[in-house]
């Protein structure tokens, strides 16, 4: 960087270069301040509240600049403040690249690249941590969790990813602090979902979720679920490995689909309950939906953009078994088809009994359509033959006392 400021990559970039790894992208920390940022690059913008940094854009490409920070020990401006809990609200006090050092989360993203000298600076053991695949948060692990509860899901993405393990004495606050992620604002807890579930180790990263108490504050719903029918962890063991497969050999994924999965169990119980209190299944279907969805939000705050398509695969589900005649056409050309069929594959794979019905959609979708056209009618006379289980009607008792009379 111009003008005399120092200026070092760090973070994940620098950890996946010693990994040999291929970073996405790199970090800047500097010892400009965010309004000296802001003059030197005119593509650029400061964000943040709680930690005010500066987003440089190259082209397409965003470049995350963070002024050096120090302890707030030494906050003589008001410029650091903290909740009755401990969590920082307020984290804007700067100092040099040791103070900075110590005020990042884990050893291993606390390592500073010079690209003119190719040094690379380490004041926390981050190498030696590498080295032995060791996950370690910074000073004492209580009190970093509860500045930014945040750090223990970021401890379970990092472990999973690197294949490292959680130093003891980090992980062994997790599931005491564990209630402490709710207090996390609903849409930062959407991003750091997307990066837990889109990150192609979702299966190793839910586990871990279950095990240190992180999904039950993150899905209450959901966790009860699992706790009332084993069948469920399956259920999301299955989608979690559904979606690792695709994005590692780089197919497209949506949160939609995964988020979808997640409410989808609690959804059908909530279901049965309404219609069990008189509600017509399909107003049941839409109550469900919304109550669910509406207390789920509370916590992570779901785009609508994705949950309207989550409605669409739940609406779907109702909609395959019914194939006779053009309903089955109809059905195959809607925009969430695919999404849908996915899901009914993942039901049937996760123990549920459809009768087939998923393999009738793989062969329909594969079929010409001369053959889709008999298996569709097929479907119409199995239908037409099925016996009216209608009740018959009751006869008018006093049209027939008249005719007697």
């Amino acid at each position: 960087m111009d003008s005399n400021y120092q200026a070092f990559l760090v973070g994940g970039g620098v950890r996946d270069l010693l990994l040999e790894g291929s970073p996405k992208d790199f970090d800047v920390a500097t010892n400009a301040t965010p309004e000296q940022v802001r003059k030197l690059f005119r593509n650029s913008r400061i964000v943040g509240r709680r930690f005010r940094i500066v987003h440089v854009r190259f082209g397409r490409e965003i470049i995350e600049v963070t002024t050096f920070r120090n302890d707030h020990s030494d906050d003589k401006d008001n410029n650091a403040s903290k909740s009755e809990d401990g969590m920082l609200l307020r984290d804007n006090v700067f100092g040099d690249i040791e103070t900075d050092a110590k005020r990042r989360d884990f050893t291993v993203n606390a390592l500073y690249y010079n690209p003119h000298s190719g040094d690379i600076f380490d004041y926390t053991g981050g190498f030696e941590d590498i080295h032995h695949k060791t996950l370690r948060i910074i000073g004492d692990p209580v009190t970093r969790f509860k500045e930014d509860p945040v750090r223990m899901l970021r401890a379970v993405r990092f472990s999973s990813k690197l294949n490292f393990d959680i130093e003891p004495k980090t992980s062994a606050p997790i599931s005491e602090q564990a209630p402490s992620i709710s207090q996390v604002s609903s849409a930062r807890l959407w991003d750091e979902s997307l990066k837990l579930f889109m990150s192609g180790y979702s299966a190793s990263i839910y586990q871990q979720l279950i095990d240190f108490g992180l999904f039950k504050t993150l899905f209450p719903g959901s966790f009860e679920q699992i706790q009332n029918n084993p069948q469920v962890h399956t259920f999301f063991e299955n989608a979690m490995r559904n979606t690792d497969r695709r994005i590692q050999s780089g197919k497209r994924v949506t949160p939609a689909f995964i988020y979808a999965v997640l409410l989808w169990p609690e959804i059908q119980d909530r279901q049965k309950q309404l219609i069990a209190d008189r509600v017509p299944p399909l107003e049941a279907s839409h109550q469900a939906y919304q109550q669910v969805l509406s207390r789920q939000i509370q916590l992570i705050s779901i785009p609508k953009r994705f949950s309207t398509t989550m409605r669409e695969i739940w609406d779907l589900q109702a909609r395959l078994p019914k194939r006779a005649g053009q309903r089955a056409f109809r059905t195959l050309e809607h925009a969430k088809f695919r999404a849908a069929y996915d899901f009914l594959l993942l039901r049937e794979q996760s123990g549920e009994d459809h009768h087939g019905l998923g393999q009738w959609w793989t062969d329909f979708q594969n079929a010409d359509p001369v053959a889709r056209e008999k298996m569709a009618n097929a479907q119409h006379r199995q239908g037409r033959n099925r016996p009216n289980k209608r009740r018959p009607r009751r006869k008018n008792t006093s049209i027939q006392t008249q005719e007697n009379s």
